[in-house]
């Protein structure tokens, strides 16, 4: 077996319902200004997905009930995330083995608190691996179940083969997801290559609606741009 399909096996023995290898050369520079020196010597990232479970994801219009809240945090956030990150360390490993550097980026974990980042968008990676595009809502949003995954990668030099370039944007008129935000963060402008996310999307006002939901609820949740994507979306709309 080739090591891009033993990486691949690997990745789907583990859990992945997506899989993908993006080239970063032409972003090189949009990656480096975010995670700096050390994510310069990587040309390949290797994305990995999981599906949230859309039966919760729809409960989502009854969030302030503390059982759907709950339920969301754990099996849709902290479950998919263990995973994952279990996922993308031994992906790395296997990729060590063979010789190659190798570094895992979390599912969700914050190092620039003043622009609300990571250190390298995980997002990005899904899209130029061809397993979606960028909605109004800055989410990934997949042919098969629209924004409900959770995504991880891993960033190495490996000569893997990209999978695929990234997919035509499809959400046409659409802005289910700017109409339901309940801070208004989405301008509605669909993404362009290149422009600034804060043109799209203001991090802090959804930051600080969180935050407020929290501070009553320490399982305060949203995700109603996640829940209302009619790509992912398999019941009709709460009427509530």
């Amino acid at each position: 077996m080739d090591p891009d399909s033993k990486l691949e096996s690997l990745a789907e023995r583990l859990g992945a319902d997506f899989y993908g290898v993006a080239d970063l050369g032409p972003v090189l520079g949009t990656v480096v200004e975010q995670g700096g020196n050390v994510v310069a010597g990587y040309h390949r990232a290797v994305s990995v997905g999981i599906k949230m479970v859309g039966e919760i994801v729809d409960m989502l219009p009854r969030r302030e009930e503390p059982s759907v809240a709950a339920r969301y945090m754990h099996h849709c956030y902290d479950v998919i995330n263990y995973k994952l990150d279990n996922m993308t360390s031994r992906l790395a490993t296997e990729l060590r083995s063979a010789g190659h550097a190798a570094l895992p980026v979390p599912a969700s974990k914050r190092y620039d608190d003043e622009l609300i980042r990571a250190i390298f968008s995980n997002k990005m990676a899904a899209r130029l691996a061809g397993l979606g595009w960028i909605g109004r809502s800055c989410l990934l949003v997949t042919p098969e179940v629209g924004p409900r995954v959770r995504w991880a990668a891993v960033l190495t030099d490996a000569p893997l083969e990209a999978t695929g370039a990234p997919e035509p944007e499809r959400c046409g008129d659409c802005e289910e997801c700017v109409s339901i935000c309940p801070v208004g963060a989405f301008t509605g402008r669909a993404f362009t290559e290149g422009e600034p996310r804060e043109a799209r999307f203001d991090a802090r006002a959804c930051e600080r609606y969180l935050t407020g939901l929290r501070s009553c609820d320490a399982r305060g949740v949203c995700g109603l741009c996640v829940y209302v994507c009619p790509h992912g979306r398999t019941a009709a709309p709460d009427a509530d």
